[in-house]
């Protein structure tokens, strides 16, 4: 039986990003993204925060650090990578995005008006090291003490 597994979301991040570096040395960095969802309750639209943890890696991580923070306006396409650990005893796992894409949406920040859309030129084509560095670091099962995101 086939399978498919791609998410694209589009939303704000809710953290400045934190660029970090493997000891192969491909950066990585882990951000949050809310993504709003308008519903209607009792005649009156609300809106609805769903969060997502996506890890970033390589140049499309190098990109986020240098260009985005808190509040920025994304496009963020990839996968989903089920993560399992033990805490205290307890088996514990969650579900995150890995992603392999990345669009600026928005001007810069402090920036002139007449930018409309930034586009990242980093893609999944861009780094098969970052790509390779990424399977060594998630093979080694749990990520490090210091590495885990909470």
């Amino acid at each position: 039986m086939a399978s498919f597994n791609r998410v694209v979301l589009v939303g704000n991040l809710t953290r400045d990003v934190e660029l970090r570096y493997t000891p192969q040395g491909t950066a990585v960095t882990d951000v949050g993204l809310a993504v709003n969802e308008r519903v209607k309750r009792n005649d009156q639209w609300v809106d609805e925060a769903n969060f997502f943890d996506v890890t970033l890696w390589g140049r499309l991580a190098e990109i986020a650090g240098e260009y985005l923070s808190k509040g920025s306006s994304v496009l963020i396409e990839g996968r989903l990578k089920q993560e399992s650990w033990e805490q205290e005893g307890k088996k514990r796992s969650k579900v995150k995005v890995v992603a392999e894409k990345l669009q600026m949406l928005g001007g810069r920040p402090g920036g002139s008006s007449g930018g409309g859309s930034q586009s990242s030129p980093a893609s999944s084509q861009a780094g098969g090291q970052a790509a390779e560095d990424q399977q060594a670091y998630s093979s080694q099962g749990a990520p490090p003490a210091d590495d885990v995101p909470f």
